[in-house]
C-alpha cells in the first residue's frame, strides 16, 4: 500500500468517500422497479490521471437534483475519485464567489419542485442570476457538465442551456434502428452504426481509451449553435415525443445526446441522458443501467469527458 502525505484536499476527498459509503449502507431494501446505483461496479481506474493538483469538481445538489454522489450518481462520483479528482458537494445556489475555485462544475438531473411528479418540476431549477453567474465563470475559464434527462429534467434546465446556445428537446428520444432489440430506449452509439462521432472526447489520449460503443437509456434531444461539436448523433429515424407514450412525435434527426462546447476560455459538455454516466441497476432483476452494461465503453465516456474539461485532451 502507498504511503500518503494527507494534505488537506486529500483529506476532504477521503472524507467524502467514506460519508458516501456510510449513507449507501443506510439506505436498505428499495422497492421493487427503482433504479439505485450498482454496489458491485468497479470505479478503480488502473492509471489515475491525477496524482497530485487534484482538479477540484462541484457537484451539484441545491437544485432538486435526482442525481447525487451519494445516490444513483455514487459511481459516478467514486470513478472521479479514483482518476484523482476532488469532488465537493454544493448544497448553496451558483454564484461567482462559490465557482471561483473549482475546475468543473458538474449539473445532473436537476429540477423546478422537489420531486419529478411533482407539479411545476419541468419550470427552471436555476435562477437568472445563477445561469449568468455560471455563464460568466465558464467564460472566464470554468468547465460545466450539464445533464438533462427526458422530461421533466430537460425542461428544468433548457433556459440554463439556451445561455451556451443549445436547444433541449424537453420530451422523451426513441429510435427502434438503432436500439437494443425490444428497448427502443435503450439507443446505441458505435463506430459500426456512424452516430458515435470523432472527437477528442470519443478517441481519448491513446489507443486504449477510444470510444467504440455507447448505450443510452431514453433521454432527449440536444441542438447546439455554432461551435457545437455533437459526440452522439442521433439518426435520421430518431424520434422525441412529450411523454412516454410516443402517440405524438417530431423528428430529431441529426441533433445529439452528447455536445462539447468550447465557450471563451472555458468548456461545456451537455449531455441528454444521465443513466449512461453512471451505473445502476433497476427492476426485481437488477437489469444493469450505464457503464455497467457489457459491451459498452460508458466507464471510458466519463473518464474521457472529464479530460477534455480539464484539458488533458484537446
Amino acid at each position: 500500500m502507498r504511503n500518503y502525505q494527507l494534505k488537506e484536499p486529500m483529506i476532504a476527498r477521503i472524507a467524502l468517500y467514506s460519508l458516501s459509503c456510510a449513507l449507501l449502507l443506510s439506505v436498505g431494501v428499495t422497492a421493487l422497479g427503482q433504479q439505485m446505483a450498482d454496489v458491485h461496479f468497479n470505479t478503480r481506474v488502473e492509471k489515475p490521471a491525477y496524482s497530485k493538483n487534484y482538479p477540484r469538481v462541484l457537484f451539484d445538489e441545491a437544485h432538486n437534483n435526482f442525481h447525487t454522489a451519494s445516490g444513483r450518481y455514487k459511481p459516478f462520483a467514486e470513478l472521479l475519485f479514483s482518476d484523482g479528482y476532488q469532488v465537493v458537494v454544493n448544497r448553496k445556489p451558483f454564484a461567482k464567489e462559490l465557482l471561483k475555485t473549482f475546475k468543473v462544475l458538474v449539473i445532473a438531473n436537476a429540477l423546478g419542485a422537489e420531486d419529478m411528479d411533482d407539479d411545476g418540476a419541468d419550470q427552471p431549477a436555476f435562477t437568472d442570476e445563477e445561469a449568468d453567474a455560471v455563464r460568466d465563470w465558464v467564460r472566464g475559464g470554468g468547465s460545466l457538465l450539464l445533464i438533462a434527462d427526458h422530461a421533466p429534467f430537460g425542461g428544468a434546465a433548457a433556459s440554463f442551456a439556451k445561455r451556451f446556445n443549445v436547444t433541449m428537446s424537453k420530451g422523451w428520444v426513441r429510435d427502434p434502428d438503432h436500439s437494443q432489440p425490444d428497448a427502443p430506449g435503450a439507443l446505441i452509439f458505435s463506430r459500426e452504426n456512424k452516430l458515435l462521432l470523432d472527437h477528442p472526447i470519443t478517441q481519448g489520449r491513446n489507443q486504449t481509451e477510444r470510444i467504440d460503443r455507447v448505450q443510452t437509456f431514453t433521454g432527449q434531444a440536444l441542438k447546439g449553435g455554432e461551435g457545437a461539436s455533437p459526440f452522439l448523433k442521433l439518426s435520421d429515424t430518431a424520434i422525441d415525443s412529450a411523454d412516454r407514450t410516443a402517440e405524438k412525435s417530431v423528428s430529431v434527426a441529426g441533433q445529439s445526446q452528447g455536445l462539447a462546447i468550447k465557450f471563451g476560455k472555458g468548456r461545456v459538455v451537455m449531455m441528454g441522458e444521465a443513466a449512461m454516466l453512471s451505473a445502476q441497476v433497476s427492476g426485481p432483476q437488477n437489469r444493469p443501467m450505464g457503464m455497467n452494461v457489457p459491451g459498452s465503453d460508458n466507464k471510458q465516456l466519463v473518464l474521457n469527458i472529464m479530460h477534455w474539461l480539464t484539458g488533458l485532451l484537446k
